[in-house]
């Protein structure tokens, strides 16, 4: 064979090579190019199914593919964030997760991930503010009043929430914890159980989304006493935070994005970036305000260090205030 012979063989085989490249660069440029399962650790009809059904659709129209919400109901989010944890880091994986998943590695020894170390985060979007609802007869009036019964009455009064471990559970723990009352905790099923029981009479606190307690206040038939999240809220400016009176208190939901550990950043990036365009949507805040969410975009570069402060102090309330998960 010639020389001239096995230069054209090599030069077919660069030339193979250079045309195979920018493929795969545009297969890498492409994504998404098939749908993208967002999973939801919860059943349809609650209130972060019902998040993810608000951001499905938007994000998917900004990404030209369909982002389909998967329910992996169970275990207070955990199946979902095992499902996600073990998917290909491909960006065709996430999940729309909430607190709950940063609580239940303290109360929950057999989780088969880590809340922070097994995701890639994508972005935080929402927070579903808390509140607390007595009965109108209830003696106090005001967050101070509040906590001077408390301190007065220890042992007298007791709290519902929707279940050991939860935000609502655990914000309250860290109000004991920081007025150094003691109030018996009640676990119920749902928001649904316990409204009536406070209206009736048959546990006098309650924490519920406010969604939830500003429709039954609006119709007489109970008192929204505090709020747990910091700050007032639009629509709600005369209910007054409990940070008025513990400065710094704070115990929200939040919901995030998550897609699994070792997903490429130009991925997490461009899904970042989308989530931020929806989240700026003018009709957003409104939609979720229908839902009792408040928009609470932070990008991908920032949510990580965030998630594991969240996750730290929730794990200071558990281990103070000895709770359990059994």
């Amino acid at each position: 064979m010639t020389s001239l012979g096995r230069v054209d063989r090599r030069t077919v085989l660069m030339g193979g090579l250079a045309a195979a490249l920018p493929g795969t660069v545009l297969a890498q440029a492409a994504y998404p190019s098939r749908p993208i399962r967002m999973l939801v650790g919860f059943s349809a009809g609650g209130g972060v199914d019902a998040m993810a059904r608000m951001l499905a659709p938007r994000l998917g129209s900004l990404l030209g593919q369909q982002v389909v919400v998967d329910n992996r109901a169970g275990a207070a989010g955990l199946i979902a964030g095992d499902v996600t944890a073990k998917a290909p880091p491909d960006g065709y994986t996430m999940m729309l997760a909430d607190s709950s998943l940063l609580i239940a590695q303290y109360l929950q020894p057999r989780m088969t991930f880590d809340p922070i170390k097994s995701f890639t985060p994508v972005a935080a979007v929402f927070m579903m503010p808390l509140a607390i609802i007595v009965g109108n007869d209830f003696p106090a009036h005001t967050p101070q009043e509040f906590v001077d019964l408390l301190k007065a009455n220890p042992a007298q009064y007791s709290f519902a929430t929707s279940g050991v471990g939860t935000v609502q559970h655990l914000g309250f723990e860290m109000l004991k914890h920081r007025t150094g009352t003691f109030v018996v905790h009640i676990p119920y099923r749902g928001a649904a159980q316990i409204v009536p029981d406070v209206i009736g009479g048959a546990v006098p606190i309650g924490v519920v989304s406010v969604s939830a307690a500003i429709a039954q206040a609006k119709g007489g038939k109970l008192r929204v006493l505090a709020l747990m999240n910091p700050a007032h809220l639009p629509g709600a400016e005369d209910i007054h935070p409990m940070s008025e009176v513990l400065p710094g208190f704070n115990a929200v939901p939040r919901l995030f994005l998550l897609l699994p550990a070792g997903t490429p950043p130009t991925i997490v990036d461009k899904l970042s970036e989308a989530t931020r365009t929806v989240m700026a949507a003018p009709d957003l805040a409104l939609a979720a305000a229908q839902l009792g969410a408040v928009p609470a975009y932070m990008p991908a570069g920032t949510v990580a260090a965030d998630l594991q402060s969240e996750s730290t102090a929730w794990g200071e309330v558990i281990r103070d205030q000895k709770i359990s998960g059994q």
